[in-house]
């Protein structure tokens, strides 16, 4: 099966715009709700808690190695765009509480609308050759290399990082905070398969 045409530089600024911008709105209702969810986006919502550190710098940190692996497996394109698309996501979950406030959301509801926006971004990032790197990279990278389904990779990752809000959520947002990964992860299994999207 031939590929179609690929994405023009507009398409990817677009698409890496709107991906950014949708995982970073689900990040700050997360945080709003006192959820996390998988991946990176999980691990700095834990240290954020712990700490009082801003959830987008602490992400964009924590990413450091991971640009490392995207770099010698995916390449510099990959790696660029996945440094750009982090760096507008730590900007915008600074600036999205001061024009939208989440004061009186209801945590089921961000749970599975934060969870299902951030893997939509996700979904829209990998289509255009770009991440929100951690492990994203990794599930990425094991597809493509290993043909290992990325949305299987993020679900062991997420039962880790998920795992490791036991020791600081109350049960009842423990819960949600699953269901918020399995919403991800969802998305990610459903949605994208090798060979499925033709547009790369």
């Amino acid at each position: 099966m031939s590929q179609g045409p690929r994405h023009t530089p507009a398409e990817d600024v677009h698409a890496i715009l709107i991906g950014a911008s949708f995982c970073a709105f689900g990040i700050v209702m997360l945080k709003a709700a006192g959820l996390v969810t998988g991946g990176v986006a999980g691990a700095a919502l834990i240290v954020s808690y712990l700490t009082g550190l801003p959830v987008g710098p602490t992400f964009f940190a924590l990413n450091v190695p991971f640009y490392l692996l995207a770099w010698r497996a995916l390449g510099p394109v990959f790696t660029a765009r996945t440094l750009v698309t982090n760096s507008l996501l730590a900007g915008l979950s600074l600036m999205i509480p001061q024009w939208v406030t989440f004061a009186g959301v209801d945590p089921v509801f961000a749970a599975l609308f934060g969870g299902t926006i951030i893997g939509m971004g996700i979904l829209a990032l990998a289509r255009h050759r770009s991440s929100v790197g951690g492990v994203g990279v990794l599930a990425l990278w094991m597809q493509e290399k290993r043909g290992i389904s990325a949305g299987k990779v993020q679900v062991c990752a997420d039962v880790l990082i998920v795992g490791a809000a036991f020791f600081i959520l109350p049960l009842d947002r423990l819960g949600l905070s699953i269901l918020s990964a399995v919403a991800l992860s969802l998305v990610m299994i459903a949605y994208h398969r090798p060979g499925r999207y033709m547009g790369y």
